[in-house]
């Protein structure tokens, strides 16, 4: 499994021959060091509506003819604007051709702005994305919660992505615990840097992460890790 980062929380999971993007916000984002059209994937997933997260996801999955998998408000929002889309609820999961999409809690909200209206989104969540024989865990923006226990409990999980940085998310302190609790053997630090609001040291998190076993990667944009 290749996972590479492009900014914020975009992460490009590639195995067996198929690819994936979670949360492609790109072109709004001016650390991602990737245009949408530059995209080739599979499929799109989402983890929750926000502008920072829904990004670049409709001209994607029209670029490359796939879905957009999505928790099912998002996900029947996204076929509203003519593109292939496959709703999933939290706690369920769906098998695709080459991998599977599982949807977990995350506490957080989720909405999509247009114009000076809001439209909810259904609920936040995380993914467990399986492919090639291994599991990514992209937990979305989520604050620290108890299920995460579980989360690892249920799940082999390789590597995931944790949100580090505070006020929107969970911060670092919360981050490390999270790492242990879903007993994963490597972290891609997210969410932070993009917005001022959220300035993180990743590369601190990562050193504090390998005091409990577990290896950090401080993912550059267009940086990947292989599992």
């Amino acid at each position: 499994m290749k996972i590479t980062y492009y900014g914020h929380s975009s992460i490009l999971v590639e195995a067996g021959g198929k690819s994936v993007i979670i949360d492609p916000f790109l072109s709004g984002n001016p650390g991602s060091g990737i245009s949408p059209s530059d995209v080739k994937v599979d499929a799109v997933v989402l983890t929750h509506g926000h502008s920072d997260h829904f990004g670049d996801c409709i001209e994607i999955a029209k670029n490359n003819d796939c879905p957009v998998i999505a928790v099912y408000e998002l996900a029947v929002y996204c076929g509203n604007q003519g593109v292939k889309s496959h709703g999933i609820n939290i706690g369920g999961s769906a098998q695709f051709d080459g991998f599977k999409v599982k949807y977990t809690p995350a506490f957080h909200s989720s909405s999509i702005s247009v114009g000076d209206t809001w439209i909810y989104a259904g609920q936040p969540g995380g993914v467990i994305l399986t492919m090639g024989g291994q599991q990514f865990y992209h937990a979305g923006d989520t604050s620290l919660f108890g299920d995460m226990k579980l989360i690892g409990e249920m799940n082999n999980i390789d590597a995931a992505a944790l949100p580090i940085g505070d006020m929107l998310t969970m911060g670092p302190e919360d981050a490390l615990l999270a790492a242990q609790w879903i007993r994963t053997k490597h972290v891609i630090p997210v969410h932070y840097d993009t917005f001022p609001g959220i300035r993180q040291d990743a590369q601190a998190f990562c050193e504090e992460l390998a005091k409990t076993g577990v290896s950090g990667h401080p993912l550059k944009a267009g940086e990947s890790l292989e599992i």
